[in-house]
């Protein structure tokens, strides 16, 4: 088998249709539009949820929900959180901080992060985060650590 000896299977293609072509070969003319009419112009069709000019569904409906606006986007703050019991891990006395959990593969590189209360810390750490909850603040110092957080750079 060639190339040169493909060809598509009997009956799966058809000639294609001359339209505007005269009158003898039937689709003279009007070239198969009809008469006048959305379908005859140039810019036919009718665009999606169209009605023939009942009222479209979607503005039948009452406008649902909320948009954020990029400008209120960029000023809210995505944290990636990680539970205290992912600290676990680390030895005792050393600097966590974003780099080192990114490094671990807890959180993505330079990524925002949020340090959360659920389970327990044994080892005394010192955590830099950007966001604590307040059980983790306490169980960090529980556990003889420091929770020092860092401040948001002004802009």
């Amino acid at each position: 088998m060639d190339l040169k000896t493909l060809k598509p299977s009997p009956g799966s293609t058809r000639r294609r249709r001359r339209v505007g072509r005269g009158i003898g070969s039937g689709h003279g003319k009007t070239a198969g539009r009809g008469h006048k009419g959305l379908g005859a112009r140039s810019h036919g069709n009718t665009p999606p949820g169209y009605e023939g000019g009942q009222m479209p569904l979607q503005r039948r409906l009452p406008k649902q929900g909320f948009n954020r606006t990029l400008k209120n986007e960029a000023r809210r703050a995505e944290f990636s959180v990680v539970n205290l019991s992912r600290l676990a891990d680390f030895a005792a006395g050393t600097l966590v901080d974003a780099a080192a959990l990114a490094k671990r593969g807890l959180v993505a590189a330079g990524s925002k992060v949020k340090i959360l209360g659920d389970g327990e810390l044994k080892n005394k750490l010192t955590v830099r985060a950007d966001a604590f909850s307040k059980s983790a603040r306490d169980k960090i110092a529980a556990a003889g650590g420091v929770a020092e957080l860092i401040a948001p750079a002004k802009s």
